[in-house]
């Protein structure tokens, strides 16, 4: 298997070489040279398979030998101890693929367990070491920090926005230790991630370290999050209703990995990108213009993204046609009170708690829905409650227990670097503490 960079097709690079570098240096992204069809005997055999079960098929036929299957099948499973249930609020209408069910309670442990596996595969054949650049919005980086904390070869570094993430997120970034370091940057999202981003085109820190990324431009925190798209098909086909997935999105890197999944074969009748206030996406969807704007800050703080990296991948993946694209996704976009409406009434009708992310992906399914009611229709919930505890206490008015794991976080001392969104100042800071 071999990866090519979106801004020039003709560039490829080896599995290894995409997945410890991130980016290519015309700062393009990372693809897959060929996207496997499945076939239809994958899809309709798919019912009892778990994660694990179907993200190593899925593995197996995308990287060929690249890794023996033997030691591939080890890695997935190791990865994926916990399952990605699907949940029908609505019997045969609505449902919520539950992606929090790992160690960080949010949908980016998938990505990050995946590749932290598949990282830590390589570096202890080349006996290499790598420096991780993270900049996260809110769960990027609990993910990350968790799923790598202690791999031998590996060190973390993750930029966050001060004041702009919640406090159990904020603790996931900061208690740790280890190998991991957190940086508070006095600025948005997308400032942090253009630190990261300049500085993996920055000729002195490559030549100083071995840098890579974990956040979603890296190709292989992407892979992974399609194979729960395909385990939630496989959850509710015998339903026999086309399936639409809604998806909260901000730097659509999820979304992107849903169309993978389309790519193979996966039978989609559309996919729904669901924004809060950063609406990039669904007015370009509405005008044919995409113009990216400066972040605005809302409740659902882990989509604050004016300028998503990953909608390059998506439109690429579509062959950068707006009609094909405007065919296979619809986008609508919602205000924080909206989102507070849906997260109250969904508890009162339903007794289920949603997160403010999740929130404004079943606002965007019942939209659709309304023309469009005989689907099944799968929001996905991207983050457990409780790691908006006080915002959803406060819209729901009913406590919201903290599972014991993330509990025992909140009573550890925080340790991060406080720095403005000046390069300069973050080079230094890197070169310094090499």
């Amino acid at each position: 298997m071999k990866f090519y960079s979106t801004n020039n097709p003709s560039v490829r690079v080896s599995m290894e070489e995409a997945l410890l570098r991130s980016l290519p240096a015309d700062r393009g992204l990372y693809m897959p040279e060929t996207i496997p069809a499945m076939g239809a005997d994958f899809f309709n055999s798919i019912s009892g398979g778990s994660l694990a079960d179907i993200g190593f098929q899925i593995s197996s036929a995308l990287f060929k030998d690249a890794i023996p299957s033997a030691q591939l099948e080890e890695l997935v499973h190791h990865a994926f101890p916990f399952d990605t249930p699907v949940v029908a609020l609505e019997d045969g209408k609505t449902h919520v693929l539950e992606l929090f069910h790992g160690p960080s309670l949010a949908f980016k442990d998938v990505g990050a367990r995946y590749m932290a596996a598949m990282m830590g595969y390589y570096l202890e054949k080349s006996n290499r070491e790598v420096h991780i650049l993270v900049a996260t919005s809110g769960d990027t980086g609990g993910a990350v920090a968790m799923g790598f904390l202690g791999v031998p070869g590996i060190k973390v570094t993750i930029l966050y926005p001060t004041g702009r993430v919640s406090e159990l997120q904020e603790k996931q970034l900061t208690t740790l230790g280890q190998n991991i370091t957190a940086i508070e940057v006095d600025g948005s999202f997308d400032d942090c991630q253009a630190l990261v981003k300049t500085a993996f085109t920055d000729s002195e820190l490559n030549q100083q370290f071995s840098l890579a990324s974990a956040n979603s431009i890296n190709i292989f925190r992407l892979i992974p999050q399609s194979f729960y798209y395909v385990r939630a098909y496989g959850q509710v086909k015998h339903l026999g209703k086309p399936v639409v997935f809604s998806t909260p999105s901000g730097n659509f890197g999820n979304l992107s990995a849903g169309a993978l999944a389309y790519k193979m074969g996966l039978p989609v009748q559309q996919f729904i990108a669901s924004t809060n206030l950063n609406y990039v996406v669904p007015k370009y969807l509405e005008t044919g213009v995409y113009e990216p704007k400066p972040s605005v800050e809302t409740i659902s703080n882990a989509m604050d993204v004016g300028s998503p990296s990953n909608f390059v991948r998506l439109a690429h993946l579509f062959d950068d046609n707006f009609e094909t694209l405007k065919h296979v996704l619809s986008g609508y976009f919602f205000d924080d009170e909206q989102t507070k409406q849906a997260m109250s009434a969904v508890y009162q009708q339903f007794n289920y708690m949603m997160c403010p992310h999740t929130a404004v992906g079943y606002l965007g399914l019942q939209r659709y829905q309304q023309t469009n009611p005989d689907v099944c229709g799968i929001t996905l919930a991207t983050a457990h409650p409780a790691k908006f505890k006080e915002l959803v206490e406060s819209v729901i008015h009913t406590p919201v227990d903290i599972p014991a794991a993330l509990e025992e976080l909140m009573n550890r001392p925080k340790s991060s670097f406080k720095m403005k969104a000046d390069f300069a100042e973050f080079k230094d800071f890197l070169l310094q503490t090499a």
